[in-house]
């Protein structure tokens, strides 16, 4: 089971609208059961990003930094890690 902090916490309630039309969580206990739930991960860089991906079959090879910054799952968190979340 992963830990989220309050940081990764806060920034996906904020910003789930990316991945879903109707919020799938209203509170950060509801936040941490559904990145549980959904078994989301915090890396500490892009390159993980990208190593992440990789894993799990996407072909990341022509993306650029920007666009991997950019996909709908990477939530950027404050302390400069990201947090993957695939609904």
């Amino acid at each position: 089971m992963n830990e989220y902090s309050e940081e990764c916490l806060l920034t996906f309630l904020k910003n789930q609208e990316q991945l879903f039309a109707v919020p799938v969580a209203e509170t950060e206990e509801e936040a941490e059961a559904f990145l549980e739930d959904c078994m989301a991960v915090v890396v500490d860089s892009l390159a993980e990003v990208r190593e992440y991906f990789e894993e799990n079959g996407m072909d990341v090879e022509g993306l650029t930094t920007e666009e991997l910054e950019d996909a709908s799952e990477v939530f950027p968190l404050p302390n400069g890690q990201y947090l993957i979340v695939e609904g």
